[in-house]
């Protein structure tokens, strides 16, 4: 053992530190699938396996993934001062997380996606609303990591500026899902992208998942430029709403004119939206995320 850790440059204490934070990632991606199942009122394990209900699958998935993307903010850092410090951060950062997570997905149920109801399509196997749950879950996700990474200890304000900027998030994912939805209408005789939803459009799930997820990139940028600072929380939570809102206007705009020069010839809306084209679908959200990563890099 000794040989290993010169090896690796690890030190007992570090490794120590190491099997806390996986151990407790572990247990907590594991109780997702469990808080999944119990929102939704079903058997998780039966309905992944016995029932092979594949939209479950993909929205389950999407929230353990989503918890995943927030434990890393909790992980990077430097380690507590004992171990039980550690276990508590860990442990506190990453339930808050979970439990912001389940509200992102009220939130985006009850305001976002107001039309549909989410839980039966996916209990009914609508593989399209199981694809626009989990990239709700992620884009959340996206951003309480740059909060985590934003914030410095464990105090009352810390959890403040978290949940604060969740509502940010929340508040973003909203106006970008009202903004595509009128987008889709004008390009589609006024039909309902709610309804093309329920109705079971892959595609339109695909290209929105692109979009949902770079607007939450956008919004980890302001990060980059406001410091944390208790005694200004307010004001700094103002200026990153403002700030996400000027990122997401240029993400989109950049994504716009990457799109037309990419997919050269082709019209979006008639592959999309009426023929339901995945692959073009799928090329359009890889853009619109592939920017969105640019852009927040180089803001970096």
């Amino acid at each position: 053992m000794n040989t290993l850790f010169e090896i690796t440059g690890l030190s007992q204490e570090l490794a120590i530190y190491l099997a806390i934070d996986i151990t407790i990632a572990i247990v907590l991606l594991g109780a997702m699938k469990f808080v999944s199942g119990l929102s939704a009122q079903v058997n998780a394990t039966d309905e992944l396996s016995k029932e092979d209900n594949f939209a479950f699958g993909i929205s389950v998935a999407g929230s353990i993934a989503a918890l995943g993307i927030v434990l890393t903010g909790a992980i990077t850092g430097e380690n507590a001062p004992s171990y039980q410090m550690e276990i508590i951060g860990m442990l506190s950062y990453g339930i808050l997380g979970l439990i912001l997570i389940k509200v992102g997905r009220v939130i985006h149920d009850r305001l976002a996606l107001n039309q549909i109801d989410k839980t039966e399509q996916i209990k009914a196997r609508n593989i399209t609303v199981g694809l626009v749950d989990a990239a709700g879950a992620i884009a959340t996700a996206i951003v309480i990591r740059a909060v985590l990474l934003w914030v410095n200890g464990i105090d009352v304000n810390t959890f403040v500026a978290i949940i604060a900027g969740f509502f940010v998030s929340q508040a973003m994912l909203v106006l970008v899902t009202r903004i595509k939805e009128r987008q889709y209408a004008k390009n589609n005789q006024n039909d309902s992208m709610q309804e093309a939803f329920a109705n079971g459009q892959v595609a339109l799930a695909i290209r929105y998942a692109g979009q949902v997820i770079s607007t939450a990139l956008a919004v980890t940028a302001a990060s980059y430029f406001l410091e944390y600072n208790p005694e200004t929380l307010v004001s700094t939570l103002i200026a990153w709403l403002l700030f996400s809102v000027v990122m997401t206007v240029l993400v989109s705009i950049l994504t716009t004119i990457a799109k037309s020069i990419i997919l050269w010839g082709i019209n979006l809306v008639e592959e999309v939206d009426q023929q339901h084209n995945i692959g073009v679908a799928s090329v359009e959200m890889a853009i619109s995320i592939s920017i969105a990563l640019i852009l927040t890099a180089l803001m970096a």
